[in-house]
């Protein structure tokens, strides 16, 4: 995780100095101008939000597209489903009998009795799938992990954050390349200031 790094406000008389330096930093987020303006509403929804509730919003940066939407909270799993091939029952006991001493070919026998032949190989096919095509590091732990520090960060005192998942290429040279996940930050300069984003 970077420092927090202070985002442009999309207005047109920002300070041309402060303005490159800022566009600078965030080059690698390719916003427009009227994406800043959703970014901005939604850190007021969020900031308004009484309590923790499923609608929280959660932006998704489609780079290839410069496409930026937005989705609930409790839609994320359905829009960015978690790659769990690794965590199926079925390699989770196989792994299990392997660390108690089993060999590979015994434990794979007692896999098929417990789960059947069909369903062992099916997620072994479906985990060496995922380990070609690649997960972009999204799996179930990275989920519940955006799910926790959204909850954390939410639950501490003013200024609220929101999450922005910059999605990596789907292209085959990018197939491990990571999703990258910024959280946003408003603050208020004084009473008379702007909002302004930070982005770590």
């Amino acid at each position: 995780m970077t420092d927090p790094v202070p985002a442009p406000r999309p207005t047109r008389s920002r300070n041309r100095a402060a303005s490159r330096w800022a566009d600078a930093l965030l080059a690698p987020l390719s916003l427009t101008p009227r994406q800043w303006l959703e970014v901005d509403r939604r850190l007021q929804e969020v900031a308004a939000a009484p309590a923790w509730h499923g609608a929280l919003p959660v932006l998704l940066l489609e780079r290839c597209w410069l496409r930026l939407s937005c989705v609930g909270v409790e839609q994320l799993l359905e829009r960015l489903p978690p790659d769990g091939s690794r965590d199926a029952p079925e390699l989770l006991r196989w792994r299990e009998l392997t660390a108690q001493g089993l060999p590979a070919h015994a434990a794979q026998q007692q896999c098929w009795q417990e789960f059947g032949a069909e369903d062992c190989q099916a997620a072994l096919h479906r985990f060496w799938r995922v380990q070609e095509r690649g997960d972009h590091g999204w799996n179930h732990d990275s989920y519940l992990r955006l799910l926790n520090d959204y909850r954390r960060r939410f639950a501490l005192p003013r200024p609220r954050s929101l999450p922005l998942l910059v999605l990596a290429r789907a292209d085959e040279r990018d197939r491990h390349e990571p999703h990258r996940l910024h959280w946003f930050t408003a603050t208020q300069g004084g009473s008379e200031g702007p909002m302004r984003h930070t982005c770590a």
